[in-house]
């Protein structure tokens, strides 16, 4: 009879903690944002969710919880459409739960999200679990800070403090960025038994990917072999994902090798990777293997398996492939705008203009031309061809529309300006273009850094060895200098410009790149015009 009125109190003083925790009312501008963000890192891996993810607008509001959440207006409280859901008949399952939750927290909803899992653990509609106050300590520490989460974390049941809880613990910490903290907890769940989950470890890895930190990530990888942490394939994508950013093909592969070497499956995701970092490398030979493996293991009708698809088919040239994979993906309820750019750019790719054309103008039709990203994709298109005119007319449609143009539009301009040998007006593009804010991510972006190389390649050609180098240097600083290619089109404008250079082979040894026939071919040409 004690124990059942202590577990009583217990329960009414966790309900009153709830209750003094002050409501929110959700206000995209003031959602609280952390400063670190795992998904942010993989936004170019495979997710496994589908069309119906991430654009719930196909389901219906009425029979969808967390449509009538997202809908609500400012200063609704999640209560309301909840006992609206219960009102039609609907009961409150953790199901519809766990899904409004996974779809708030990728809407970024932090403040809606706590709002229902207060309510929750208040009203009781079922019988709450470790999930449910996991959901609860994630999304206070992301709305009121790390110790409000601590002192949540000693008011829940004693029965739910468990290995869940205390990953989850540790997990809000690294992502607030108390670093000593979350090692303080992970020490202590070694003490009481607790396993230390993977996703812990992606979080420890990820933080120290920033420039100056790499070092630590073997440090981190000793502790997840000390700590007997199961071996996860999400670990190794990062660490592949990272290589690949860099630039560093043997990387993606040693940490490809090591996934082996522990015995985790490889699955679509990891042959993405390395199909992409190897057509980026130009290794097209081995791109298109690990392209076939990527059919061998996809799992149904995914979305991004099928983009990433059509973006590796318009780089080896398949256009039947393209074809088959976009008319796949049209065959989904929802076809996101993203889907329609990337299957113009993946026609253009293998030079069929006329059907690049037909996807943009049905993407017009059917959802619509709103934002700068989707003039820029079919100027993209027309750019690689030295279409300047054609070019232009898409960019006048786009400020007649209202849109502004970014730097990547620029961008787009000034190669099809230089491809049009317009050299003028394509330096006059680049410094129009750097006068508009580009983020770190965008210049470190494949798509950035192939278009620049596409201008430093016309301004080789016109033997133009100052602008190249100016040029050069992004490609340096992004190290996308590490492909021999990248150094050879440098190197032309060294030879179409009779201009020698005693550097240049140190250069390229030092910059991370492996000469190749003709780079030594190219080098030798410029000891001709030594003084």
């Amino acid at each position: 009879m004690r124990s059942i009125i202590a577990l009583v109190r217990q329960r009414d003083c966790f309900v009153q903690a709830i209750r003094r925790t002050p409501g929110v009312s959700y206000s995209p501008a003031s959602d609280h944002q952390p400063s670190f963000k795992a998904s942010n890192f993989l936004t170019t891996l495979i997710s496994s969710t589908k069309s119906s993810e991430s654009d719930g607008d196909e389901e219906e509001p009425n029979k969808c919880l967390s449509l009538r959440i997202e809908k609500l207006p400012k200063g609704v409280t999640v209560g309301s459409a909840l006992q609206s859901w219960m009102g039609d008949g609907f009961p409150v399952h953790g199901g519809d739960v766990y899904h409004a939750i996974n779809r708030l927290r990728k809407l970024g909803r932090n403040k809606r999200a706590l709002e229902l899992m207060e309510w929750i653990i208040r009203e009781r509609p079922y019988r709450p679990g470790e999930l449910e106050y996991s959901y609860l300590l994630e999304f206070t520490v992301k709305i009121h800070g790390i110790s409000q989460g601590e002192t949540l974390f000693t008011r829940v049941p004693q029965e739910f403090q468990n290995e869940l809880l205390y990953n989850n613990l540790v997990i809000a910490c690294l992502d607030q960025g108390v670093m000593r903290l979350a090692l303080g907890y992970m020490k202590k769940m070694r003490e009481l038994g607790h396993r230390t989950s993977h996703l812990v470890y992606n979080r420890l890895i990820i933080r120290n990917s920033a420039p100056g930190r790499r070092k630590l990530i073997a440090k981190d990888l000793a502790l997840m072999k000390a700590d007997k942490a199961v071996p996860h394939v999400s670990t190794y994508h990062i660490l592949m994902k990272l290589e690949a950013n860099e630039h560093n093909v043997d990387g993606v592969l040693k940490a490809f090798e090591g996934m082996k070497k522990a015995g985790v499956e490889a699955n679509e995701v990891s042959y993405c990777i390395l199909a992409m970092a190897h057509a980026v490398a130009r290794l097209y030979t081995v791109a298109e293997a690990y392209t076939e493996e990527i059919e061998r293991t996809i799992t149904g009708d995914n979305w991004s398996t099928l983009d990433v698809l059509m973006i590796l088919y318009g780089r080896l040239g398949k256009e039947k492939e393209v074809e088959r994979a976009w008319n796949v993906v049209k065959g989904f309820h929802h076809v996101r705008s993203k889907s329609y750019l990337l299957a113009t750019e993946a026609f253009g790719r293998v030079g069929n203009l006329e059907r690049a054309e037909e996807v943009w103008l049905e993407m017009k039709v059917v959802r619509g031309v709103k934002e700068t990203e989707q003039f820029n994709s079919l100027m993209s298109v027309y750019c690689k061809r030295g279409l300047i005119e054609k070019a232009i007319s898409v960019f006048r449609e786009m400020t007649g529309d209202g849109c502004k143009p970014n730097s990547i539009t620029y961008r787009h301009l000034a190669l099809g300006c230089a491809k049009a040998n317009l050299m003028k007006e394509a330096l006059k593009n680049i410094e129009m273009g750097s006068s508009v804010k580009t983020s770190r991510s965008v210049r470190s972006s494949t798509p950035w850094l192939e278009t620049t190389l596409a201008i430093v390649e016309c301004f080789a050609e016109k033997g133009d060895v100052e602008n190249s180098e100016k040029l050069f240097e992004e490609l340096s600083s992004a190290k996308y200098n590490r492909y021999a290619f990248v150094y050879n089109a440098l190197f032309k404008a060294y030879v179409k410009g009779r201009v020698y250079d005693p550097n240049l082979f140190k250069r390229m040894v030092l910059g991370g790149a492996r000469p190749d026939a003709e780079s030594y071919s190219l080098l030798k040409l410029v000891e001709q015009y030594k003084p």
